[in-house]
């Protein structure tokens, strides 16, 4: 089949129970910072494993951790918490953005949920004044959860890929969608922007989480997040590499 009539890839989104109020999602991308720090928040907060993504047509890994494998894009939450974290190992290119992003927010219709936001890093040139979160975010939910915390908006750019169809979703909706986001440098992952983007999670939402111990999480999955930083730039030839963000 040629790339103009290639099949759409089949993406299903399998849980066992209802979504929370609030969907928090990190994927696979430049820095692993986005990634790195939902993967930490499901340690730190004891969430539980409820379900997952499979997405038919893209290349598979199945990550594993002492013999026992695992979906490589995973839904965790647990009863007493209204957040549901989605930790995507599986790196997602921006011709299948729309079509995940369809799938995510199919799943979520109908239910409690009333924002998503992601957590990203994004490669661009900056220097130590700019090692800092910022937000992109729709109106409601820049009204509902920006109006007192200290985050600043990112200043001009574009989306692509799963955060651009994220927002476009929540531009026509009442959907609230917000991409947190910091610079991050080419090395995985960026523990440092990982943390940025904890400590901007815990400024919004006061989940009690303390970013001190990221730093020690971290160490323990780098080699583990270098091997994913080596296959997902294999794969990533869709991504731009000017972002610009500025």
């Amino acid at each position: 089949m040629s790339e103009t009539t290639r099949a759409p890839p089949d993406v299903r989104v399998s849980h066992d129970s209802e979504p929370s109020n609030t969907i928090l999602a990190g994927f696979s991308a430049f820095g692993l910072a986005g990634l790195t720090a939902v993967d930490f928040l499901v340690e730190h907060l004891e969430l539980e494993q409820q379900g997952h993504v499979t997405v038919e047509g893209l290349p598979t890994i199945t990550p594993f951790t002492e013999g026992r494998p695992r979906h490589a894009t995973r839904l965790y939450s647990r009863d007493d918490l209204d957040v549901t974290v989605l930790v995507a190992e599986l790196f997602v290119p921006t011709s299948v953005g729309h079509a995940f992003a369809d799938a995510l927010l199919d799943w979520t219709e109908g239910g409690p949920v009333e924002e998503v936001v992601v957590l990203a890093g994004v490669p661009v040139p900056h220097g130590p004044d700019a090692h800092r979160t910022f937000y992109i975010a729709t109106d409601d939910y820049r009204d509902r959860r920006l109006a007192d915390v200290e985050i600043p908006p990112m200043g001009t750019g574009f989306l692509d890929g799963v955060n651009a169809a994220l927002v476009a979703r929540g531009l026509d909706s009442p959907l609230g969608v917000c991409v947190y986001v910091t610079p991050v440098h080419a090395h995985a992952p960026d523990v440092d922007a990982a943390i940025r983007l904890v400590e901007a999670i815990e400024a919004v939402y006061q989940l009690g989480i303390d970013p001190s111990p990221l730093r020690e999480f971290a160490e323990r999955v780098r080699q583990y997040y270098a091997d994913l930083a080596a296959r997902m730039d294999d794969q990533q030839t869709e991504v731009p590499e000017d972002r610009m963000y500025m």
